[in-house]
């Protein structure tokens, strides 16, 4: 019986630890309804409309709060789904009340009014009851049947919250909508920015060789009667130009897609970049795991290529910022895709806007629909990790 009564007393421990916040959170709700007053006089008058989006921010955070809360008493994440409050007033008006996750958070919050009564009034139930006669016997009586209605409770208000504050259907596709439509934005910004890189290149190096080259042939011709040795130099010279044109283009290509790619799959070039950066001149040690690659059928040439160049730009940032002596890469095969996960033991601190190239690496990934996780605390290590989504 004792082993039974711990039990109880630890789960009635961990209900507590959901519930007292869960008290704070209800009082503060009620104290919010000052705040949905004004806001509510202010929208009838219009002289305060400008206050509704900024109300609807507010709840917005009031149920993300709940919405942590929840997940870590039932171990699943809630997801939200809300579109972006931003330009004008008139915009930000709005979006605040077309947003299908605006009349989630107010049906949750009506709702919240309800049983949150229930929270405040059973909590305090059962610290009364383990003072009883001041010892813990009396847990063998009325707490034998207080405890179980804490966790009770404390597991019916998780539910009730996940139940109301899941996004519907309609918000998800809405926020998925967004979603597609600022990564299409940003693929094709990115594609634009690509081919003209390909051209600056093509210009400034490739088509000014060729040109170099095309004149020292045509000299070549006119000396080759009247001076032959002159006319040999220049064919010599008119070589040494044709393989750096050479040389030219396959950089170019092989920032498009590098033929590696091709010949060896992900998993070989990978290792070949890695003993690039291992070799001489590298300076930056890389070990490399691929699980289920080898044996599986390769994903689609895009995903490839993506992968590819984020561990590349991770290396690279690795390799020249990070002041690591190691770095590891792991490929996996997922039910849903392809994971790239970069680790370096360097001094950490990597920023989107200190030039670390994560900007060019979400949007890569963004076009392909696929995430981004960066950890990099200031000390280290540093991983970053990508789910790129696709058929195997």
């Amino acid at each position: 019986m004792r082993d039974s009564l711990r039990t109880t007393v630890r789960r009635a421990a961990r209900a507590t630890a959901h519930l007292v916040p869960a008290v704070a959170m209800a009082f503060g709700s009620y104290l919010f309804v000052t705040v949905l007053l004004i806001t509510a006089t202010g929208a009838v008058t219009v002289v305060g409309i400008w206050l509704l989006p900024e109300t609807v921010l507010l709840i917005r955070r009031i149920a993300g709060a709940k919405r942590r809360l929840t997940a870590a008493r039932t171990g699943r994440e809630i997801p939200e789904a809300y579109l972006p409050v931003t330009g004008s007033v008139r915009e930000r008006l709005r979006t605040a009340v077309r947003d299908p996750g605006t009349l989630t958070d107010a049906r949750w919050l009506a709702a919240h009014y309800g049983y949150g009564w229930l929270t405040v009034l059973v909590v305090p139930l059962w610290p009364a009851g383990l003072v009883v006669d001041g010892v813990w016997c009396g847990l063998l009586g009325r707490e034998a049947l207080v405890l179980p209605l804490i966790v009770r409770l404390a597991d019916a208000e998780a539910r009730w919250s996940a139940a109301l504050l899941r996004p519907s259907p309609k918000a998800l596709l809405a926020r998925r909508v967004e979603r597609l439509t600022a990564t299409r934005a940003d693929a094709v910004a990115a594609h634009g920015s690509e081919l003209r890189r390909i051209e600056r290149d093509l210009h400034d190096g490739t088509q000014a060789r060729l040109v170099a080259l095309s004149m020292r042939i045509g000299l070549a011709r006119r000396a080759y009667g009247t001076d032959p040795e002159t006319a040999r130099k220049l064919l010599a010279d008119a070589q040494d130009q044709a393989e750096e044109a050479l040389t030219e283009l396959r950089h170019v290509v092989r920032a498009i897609h590098p033929p590696i790619l091709t010949d060896r799959g992900l998993a070989g070039a990978v290792r070949a970049l890695a003993a690039r950066w291992g070799g001489r001149g590298g300076g930056l040690p890389v070990t490399v795991r691929a699980d289920g690659l080898p044996d599986a059928p390769r994903p689609p040439a895009a995903v490839e290529a993506a992968a590819y160049f984020v561990i590349a730009e991770a290396l690279t940032n690795a390799a020249k910022h990070s002041g690591s002596d190691r770095a590891e890469v792991l490929l996996a095969r997922t039910r849903t895709g392809l994971r790239a996960r970069v680790r370096d033991e360097g001094r950490g601190g990597a920023d989107d806007s200190a030039g670390s190239g994560l900007p060019g690496i979400r949007r890569r990934v963004a076009a392909l629909d696929g995430t981004v996780r960066v950890t990099s605390p200031v000390g280290g290590p540093t991983v970053i990790e990508v789910e790129l989504p696709c058929a195997w």
